[in-house]
C-alpha cells in the first residue's frame, strides 16, 4: 500500500516537470490559467500523496536520518514551491523542483533503509521545523538563482532562443528571488535563536560543524541582502551569493548526516 503511495507520488510529480517543460521546447509561454493550471494540479495530488506517505511511514514524527530527512524536505519544498505560484507566475520552478521531489521519494521509499524516528521534547521540534523551513524557503531562491542565470547567460550571448520566452520575465526572477531571501533569512535567523536557547551544548562536538557552517550561510545571505539594499546588487553577484549561501547550509544540514550514516554507518538525528 505505501509502496503504492510513493509509486504514484512519483508518477505525479514526473508528469507535472513533464507537462511544466513543455513550453521550453515549443517557446509557447503558458498561463496559469491554461498549460500550467493542470501540472499544478497533478503537483498538488503529488504532494499530498507524498505527505501522507510520510506521515503514515515516520507515523507523524519527525525522521531526521538523511534519507528520510530529504524527502520530507522535498516535499515542504514542493509544497511552497506551489504556494509561490498562487501569486507569482514561476510555474518554471516546477522543472527543477517536481522532477527532484520524486527522485528524493525515491530513494527514501526503495532504496533507503527503514529507520525510527528519535523522540524529541516540543522545543526541539520547534526548532527543527523552523530550521526545515528555512532552508525549505532558501533552497527555492537557489532554484531561483539558477533560473535567473539561465536567463542571464541567454541574455548576454545573445542566445535568445524561443524557449526564453517561456521562462518569467527577468525582473519578476529577480524580485522574487529577494523576497525569498529575506523570508529565508528571518528564518534562518530564527533557527540560530532557537538552537542558542534550547539546544544543549550548540558548539559540541556533533553539533559545531552544523552550527559554523549555518553561520557562515547566515552572513552570506545577509551580506546578500545588505548589498542589495546598499549597493544594488543583482545579477552574477546575487546568483552567486546565494549558490554559495545555499551550498554551506546543504554541508550544515546533510553534510555530516551523509559521513556519519552512510559512510560511518552511525545513525545519529
Amino acid at each position: 500500500m505505501l509502496a503504492a503511495l510513493s509509486i504514484f507520488a512519483i508518477v505525479c510529480y514526473l508528469l507535472a516537470g513533464g507537462l511544466l517543460s513543455r513550453p521550453l521546447f515549443t517557446g509557447k509561454a503558458t498561463a496559469p490559467a491554461s498549460g500550467a493550471q493542470p501540472a499544478l494540479a497533478i503537483a498538488t495530488i503529488a504532494v499530498l500523496a507524498h505527505a501522507a506517505q510520510l506521515l503514515a511511514v515516520h507515523r507523524g514524527a519527525l525522521d531526521l536520518h538523511f534519507f528520510a530527512a530529504l524527502s520530507l524536505v522535498a516535499c515542504v519544498v514542493s509544497a511552497l514551491t506551489l504556494l509561490v505560484n498562487l501569486t507569482r507566475p514561476v510555474a518554471a520552478l516546477g522543472v527543477i523542483v517536481f522532477p527532484l521531489s520524486a527522485l528524493l521519494l525515491l530513494a527514501d521509499s526503495f532504496l533507503a533503509p527503514r529507520t525510527v524516528p528519535m523522540p524529541m521534547d516540543w522545543h526541539i521540534k520547534l526548532h527543527v521545523t523552523v530550521a526545515l523551513l528555512a532552508f525549505s524557503v532558501l533552497s527555492i531562491a537557489a532554484a531561483m538563482a539558477i533560473l535567473l542565470a539561465i536567463q542571464e547567460r541567454a541574455l548576454r550571448h545573445r542566445q535568445l532562443g524561443s524557449w526564453l520566452s517561456a521562462l518569467p520575465p527577468l525582473t519578476l526572477t529577480e524580485s522574487l528571488l529577494f523576497r525569498l531571501i529575506g523570508a529565508g533569512f528571518v528564518l534562518l535567523t530564527l533557527t540560530l535563536l532557537t538552537g542558542i536557547l534550547f539546544v544543549d551544548n550548540l558548539f559540541g562536538q556533533n553539533l559545531v560543524n552544523k552550527t559554523v557552517l549555518s553561520i557562515i550561510a547566515w552572513l552570506v545571505f545577509g551580506a546578500l541582502l545588505y548589498g542589495r539594499w546598499r549597493h544594488g546588487w543583482r545579477g552574477r553577484s546575487a546568483v552567486n551569493l546565494t549558490l554559495i549561501g545555499m551550498g554551506m547550509l546543504v554541508l550544515a544540514f546533510f553534510g555530516s548526516k551523509f559521513v556519519l550514516e552512510l559512510i560511518l554507518h552511525r545513525p545519529v538525528n
